[in-house]
């Protein structure tokens, strides 16, 4: 339920609002435990959606490093890989 959850922070471009809000939204699924809140829930649950997305984003922006910043077509390829081998059929 999680896997859309990636690492958000030090890439060139940096995370758009898009991302930083897939990424609550995944948050609050697993939390509840609901991929889709009754309507009874939805207020509730978009409001949480909200907030975690305005508190990552800022997470996001005020972190600091002296890393240089990951290109994300690399880093994408290097996931492709691993999950080559993960998922490789082993004979």
């Amino acid at each position: 339920m999680c896997r859309n959850i990636r690492v958000l922070f030090n890439f060139d471009p940096p995370a758009t609002d898009d991302e930083v809000r897939a990424a609550a939204l995944q948050y609050v699924r697993k939390v509840s435990g609901q991929t889709a809140p009754s309507a009874k829930n939805a207020q509730v649950f978009e409001r949480a959606v909200e907030e975690i997305t305005a508190i990552t984003r800022r997470l996001v922006d005020e972190l600091e490093t002296s890393a240089t910043p990951k290109d994300r077509t690399i880093e994408a390829e290097k996931a492709k890989k691993r999950s080559a081998l993960r998922f490789s059929i082993k004979s």
